[in-house]
């Protein structure tokens, strides 16, 4: 006997199938049309803006992550220190002193930081003395810094200049170290693209790779892991 029961899907069946929206993560109404399209243009030019820099700062990652642990030792700093006479006529104060290492060292940019440590009382060898007062500045940007230490009376400054290799200079552009605002707004943006990219790449993920259980678990899963080996720090 024939059965003539149909294996097509009944036009109900069809209807809820068109209701239902293919991105597991997007109402119907958003699935289709204009939004969709923005969407995928979004992900795909911020994409391309923050790929050169996405590899730096992926590269820089990977030896930031490895600086103590595992250590890889591509970053070098090459050290030297020197002593530098102060003129006859004294610096009054720690930015006049920071003026006149900038002139003496030849350095164009500004120092990053000049602080004064007041003097204070101190216990030495069971009886109390007073220790002068103590100058610091600094000269930074991501491939040299120059570091001084005045104390106020000596007849000389303490002056350590540290140079970096590539690799460490790479380190100090993705700490932002020793740079001018235009980089750090630069780096802004493309960690701005990189939170988009990852929430619209949730958005499109789905419609390409598998039901919702799955995208839930992926995500679900990563997030469990970090949080557990960051408990395990403690």
């Amino acid at each position: 006997m024939q059965d003539n029961t149909s294996s097509h899907p009944t036009t109900i069946e069809k209807k809820q199938d068109k209701r239902r929206s293919p991105y597991a993560f997007l109402p119907t109404a958003w699935s289709r049309g204009a939004f969709l399209k923005w969407l995928r243009r979004t992900h795909a030019w911020l994409g391309l803006w923050g790929a050169t820099l996405g590899i730096l700062f992926g590269i820089t990652g990977i030896l930031l992550n490895h600086r103590g642990t595992m250590k890889i030792n591509a970053a070098k700093t090459e050290r030297t220190k020197i002593e530098l006479a102060l003129p006859e006529v004294r610096p009054e104060n720690v930015e006049d002193f920071a003026v006149w290492l900038q002139a003496e060292l030849n350095i164009e940019k500004k120092w990053s930081r000049a602080r004064s440590e007041p003097a204070q009382e101190i216990s030495w060898d069971g009886q109390s003395v007073v220790q002068p007062e103590k100058w610091r500045v600094s000269f930074s940007n991501p491939q040299r810094t120059y570091s001084a230490d005045y104390w106020v009376g000596n007849s000389y400054a303490s002056v350590t200049r540290f140079d970096r290799n590539v690799f460490a200079f790479l380190n100090r552009l993705h700490m932002a170290s020793g740079v001018g605002a235009a980089w750090i707004l630069l780096a802004d943006s493309v960690a701005g693209s990189l939170i988009i990219l990852s929430l619209t790449g949730i958005l499109l993920w789905t419609r390409l790779h598998g039901p919702r259980l799955l995208a839930a678990g992926l995500g679900f899963g990563s997030l469990t892991l970090a949080i557990f080996f960051v408990w395990r720090t403690f």
